[in-house]
């Protein structure tokens, strides 16, 4: 499967590209819920090669970001194996990891109860995961509120 425009409408709804500067290129910031790494830049790029300084313009942000999206929606795909899986299942599945990473999503309750047929219990598990640092965060409820809604649709 591969992301659809459902996904990547949702996954740039919730990660903005943020940090605009005058001159129209882009900053790196801080992770909000740390204050520190992950580093992030654009369309919620984080990575090693990521760090405070970096610049991008609008061009490298979008390149990075269909990079990325692809990436994880071939591991998404792999993490759910042959489980029955719907478009807008694996699009809110794919939001979800771009956001905590595939390691959660694979670890994930979510993900056994997907794999296990049990859509309603997996849907519910989305706003479980709306903390970073141990602190709830609105936004990260929204994002997951979304992605529930667009899981069950």
């Amino acid at each position: 499967m591969t992301p659809s425009s459902a996904c990547i409408a949702l996954v740039q709804q919730f990660e903005g590209c943020a940090k605009k500067q005058a001159d129209g290129t882009f900053a790196a910031y801080p992770d909000p819920g740390t204050g520190g790494d992950p580093w992030t830049i654009g369309w919620g790029t984080t990575g090693p090669d990521i760090k405070s300084g970096l610049v991008w313009t609008q061009q490298q942000c979008d390149d990075r970001f269909e990079r990325d999206i692809t990436n994880f929606a071939t591991r998404v795909a792999d993490a759910i194996g042959t489980a029955p899986t719907t478009q807008h299942q694996f699009d809110a599945m794919v939001s979800f990891a771009y956001n905590v990473g595939v390691a959660n999503l694979a670890n994930s309750t979510l993900l056994k109860l997907h794999k296990a047929g049990n859509f309603t219990g997996a849907q519910q598990q989305f706003t479980l995961w709306d903390r970073a640092a141990g602190k709830v965060l609105p936004g990260l409820l929204r994002r997951r509120t979304a992605e529930a809604a667009l899981y069950g649709s």
